[in-house]
C-alpha cells in the first residue's frame, strides 16, 4: 500500500499533465472562426493587433490538417493520443504479463526465471498428447480467423465500391511490425532478467548496471529485430499515407490496413505455433527412436481429432434440426446428429488414457474446479434472484435489508473464516455435527474429509465419479454464502430498470404474478442475468483467497482447484516455467468457456 500510493499519485500528475498539453494541439489547430476569436481575444488582451505574418505562419503549421479531411486526421489523432495512456496501462499490466508467461512457459529450470528454452515440454508433462492436439489445431484456428478477417473486410469494401488489395503492403508492413516487436521483447527479455544475477557482491554498481543495459540493448540480435520493427513500421505508415492520399483525390474513405494488419499478426502466431508442436513432436520421436520404445502419438492424435470433429457435426446437425418443416427431415436429422455423437464418444474415449500419462495432479485440480463451479453458480444465482425479487416488493424495511446485504459485501475474508472453522470442525461437539447427531448422523470430518460425497453415502466409485470431497463441499457452502449478496445487488439494478407499466398491463389482461415473472421478469432480465452467469463461472475458475485458506493437509489435495495447484507449483517447488504453462492452459479453458457461454447464452439474450 505504500507504494502502490506514490506509483498512483505519479501515474495521475503524468496523465494531468499529458492531457493538459495534447489538448494545446486542438487549440492550435482551430477551425476558422473560432481561429479568428482567438486572433481578437489575443489583440484585446495584449492591445497589439495581429499580424499577416503571424496568420500566415499558422496556416503554414496546419496544411496538414486544413480543409475536412484535415479535420477528421485531427479528431482521429486527438482520440488516439487520449486514448494511448490507456493502451500504455492495458499493455503493461494487461497484455505484458500474459506474453511473459507464454514466454516463460517454454523455459525449464528449478527456481531460476531465465531457465534454458524446452519448447513445448511444460505442456506435455501437464496434459501428454493434447499438447499436440492443442498446438496443431490452435495455428489452424489462428490460420481460419486470419482467413475470415481478410475476407470480411475484402466483403464489406465491395459493398462500399471501395478498393481492398490497395492496402496490403501497408497492412503486411504494420503487421510484420507487431511480430518483429514480440521477437524484440522475446529477445531481450531473457538479457534483462540476467542483469541482477551479473550484479551481486562488489559488482552492484549503477555504472555495472548502465554497462549491462547497454550491452542488452545493443545485442546484435536484438538490434536486428528493433531495426526490422523501426523500418516495418516506417514503411507500413508510409504507404499508408500515399494510399490514403491517393484514394482521398478520388473520394474514398475506406481504410481496410487493419485487416492485413491482424491477419499478417495472426498466420505469424500460427506459424510459431504449428512450428513449435513439429519440433516437439520430431524430439519426441527421435527419443522414441534412440530407446525403440513405440509411439502412440500419431494414432491418439487423429482418434481425438476425429472425436471432436464428429462432436462439432453433430452438434451443428441437432441446431439444423430446430429450422425443418418437415417431420421427418427432422427426425433423420436428429437420429443422424445422435449417431454422431455415439461415435464421437468412442474416439474420445481415448481421453483418459491421455489423461492418466499427464500430469494427476493438474487433472485433479481441474476436476476439483469443475466440481466447485457447478456446485457454486447456479445455487449463487438462483438465491441472489430470489432474493433480489423478495426485496424488490414492496415490503416494510426493504432498504435496510438492502443495506445489510450490501454491506455484507465489505466484510473482509479473514473475518468470516473463523466462523465456518468453528462451526464445522471435525471434534464431535462442534455445532454442526452436534445438530446433526440430533438426527443420528455424523460426526463428519468436514474440512479434513478428502473422501467423495458419494463414497461417503456408502458407494464406491473412483476419485474422479465420487463427486467433490466432503472438505470442497464446505468450501463451495462457503462461497456461496460469501458471494450471492454481490448478485443480488446486481440483481436488484437490474430490475429496477424493467418498466412498472409492463407490469401492469399484464395484470390487468389477467396474467399472475407467476406468468408476469415466467414472461416479462425473466426476458428483460436476461442481460443481468448473462453478466453474472459469464462473472460467475470466470470466478469460480480464478477462486483463490478463500479456499486457500480454508484447505487442509488432511482433505489430502481434494481441495485444491487449479489456481492453487499453479499457486503451490510457483511457490513451494519454484517451477515457474511449469507454472506459467499451466496458467496459459487455465487461460485457454476460460476462453473456451467463454465463447462457448458467448454462442450459446448470447443468442437467448434480450435487450428489450
Amino acid at each position: 500500500m505504500r507504494t502502490a500510493l506514490p506509483i498512483a499519485l505519479a501515474i495521475d500528475v503524468v496523465c494531468s499533465v499529458y492531457y493538459t498539453s495534447i489538448r494545446s494541439f486542438d487549440t492550435l489547430y482551430l477551425p476558422t472562426d473560432a481561429r479568428k476569436h482567438v486572433y481578437m481575444s489575443s489583440a484585446f488582451a495584449t492591445g497589439k493587433p495581429t499580424t499577416d505574418t503571424t496568420r500566415t505562419q499558422v496556416q503554414k503549421q496546419r496544411g496538414l490538417f486544413s480543409g475536412r479531411q484535415g479535420r477528421r486526421l485531427r479528431e482521429a489523432l486527438l482520440a488516439y493520443l487520449f486514448l494511448l495512456p490507456a493502451f500504455v496501462i492495458v499493455g503493461a499490466f494487461g497484455l505484458f504479463p500474459i506474453l511473459f508467461a507464454a514466454y516463460q512457459s517454454t523455459l525449464r529450470g528449478v527456481n531460476k526465471v531465465v531457465g534454458t528454452f524446452d519448447g513445448l515440454n511444460n505442456y506435455i508433462k501437464a496434459i501428454d498428447v493434447l499438447t499436440y492436439v492443442l498446438g496443431f489445431w490452435g495455428g489452424v484456428l489462428l490460420l481460419y480467423l486470419a482467413v475470415r478477417i481478410v475476407v470480411q473486410g475484402r466483403r464489406q469494401a465491395r459493398a462500399r465500391g471501395e478498393p481492398f488489395w490497395r492496402w496490403l503492403a501497408p497492412g503486411l508492413a504494420l503487421g510484420v511490425t507487431l511480430l518483429a516487436t514480440l521477437a524484440w521483447v522475446i529477445r531481450l527479455l531473457p538479457l534483462l532478467l540476467s542483469i541482477p544475477e551479473q550484479m551481486r557482491g562488489a559488482r552492484n554498481t549503477p555504472e555495472n548496471f548502465r554497462r549491462l543495459l547497454g550491452e542488452a540493448l545493443t545485442t546484435p540480435e536484438v538490434m536486428q529485430a528493433l531495426l526490422i520493427a523501426l523500418g516495418a513500421f516506417l514503411f507500413g505508415i508510409i504507404v499508408a499515407i500515399l494510399v490514403h492520399r491517393t484514394n482521398r483525390r478520388r473520394g474514398l474513405k475506406g481504410a481496410y490496413a487493419g485487416a492485413f494488419t491482424g491477419a499478417t499478426a495472426l498466420v505469424g502466431l500460427a506459424g510459431l505455433l504449428l512450428y513449435l508442436t513439429w519440433a516437439e513432436l520430431q524430439t519426441q520421436t527421435a527419443k522414441a527412436d534412440a530407446t525403440q520404445t513405440g509411439l502412440e502419438i500419431g494414432s491418439q492424435f487423429v482418434m481425438i481429432s476425429a472425436g471432436f470433429a464428429l462432436l462439432y457435426l453433430s452438434w451443428k446437425l441437432w441446431q439444423s434440426a430446430s429450422g425443418r418443416s418437415s417431420t421427418v427431415s427432422t427426425i433423420l436429422r436428429l437420429g443422424g446428429a445422435a449417431m454422431l455423437l455415439v461415435g464421437a464418444w468412442f474416439l474420445i474415449a481415448e481421453l483418459p488414457r491421455v489423461i492418466g500419462s499427464g500430469d494427476k495432479l493438474w487433472w485433479y485440480g481441474l476436476l476439483a474446479t469443475f466440481y466447485y463451479a457447478i456446485g457454486t453458480v447456479p445455487l449463487q444465482l438462483g438465491i441472489g434472484l430470489f432474493l433480489a425479487v423478495l426485496l424488490f416488493q414492496n415490503i416494510k424495511g426493504k432498504s435496510i435489508f438492502r443495506m445489510i446485504f450490501f454491506c455484507r459485501l465489505s466484510r473482509h475474508l479473514s473475518a468470516r473464516q473463523p466462523c465456518l472453522r468453528s462451526s464445522s470442525s471435525s471434534r464431535p461437539a462442534a455445532p454442526v455435527n452436534e445438530i446433526l447427531g440430533w438426527f443420528g448422523l455424523g460426526p463428519y470430518l468436514w474440512l479434513n474429509e478428502p473422501q467423495g460425497i458419494l463414497n461417503l453415502a456408502g458407494a464406491s466409485f473412483p476419485i474422479w465419479l465420487a463427486g467433490p470431497s466432503l472438505a470442497l463441499v464446505v468450501i463451495m457452502i462457503y462461497g456461496i454464502w460469501t458471494f450471492f449478496g454481490f448478485n443480488t445487488v446486481v440483481f436488484l439494478a437490474g430490475l429496477g430498470n424493467i418498466p412498472k407499466e409492463l407490469h401492469e398491463a399484464a395484470a390487468i389482461d389477467g396474467a399472475g404474478r407467476g406468468a408476469q415473472f415466467r414472461h416479462i421478469t425473466l426476458p428483460l432480465l436476461s442481460p443481468t442475468l448473462y453478466f453474472l452467469t459469464l462473472y460467475s463461472v470466470i470466478g469460480t475458475f480464478k477462486a483463490f483467497n478463500h479456499i486457500y485458506v480454508l484447505r487442509t493437509g488432511a482433505a489430502l489435495g481434494t481441495t485444491d482447484t487449479a489456481t492453487i495447484v499453479i499457486f503451490q507449483t510457483f511457490k513451494r517447488d519454484t517451477r515457474y516455467g511449469y507454472a506459467s504453462a499451466l496458467a496459459i492452459l487455465l487461460l485457454l479453458i476460460i476462453i473456451v468457456f467463454t465463447v462457448f457461454n458467448n454462442r450459446f447464452a448470447a443468442k437467448r439474450v434480450y435487450y428489450g
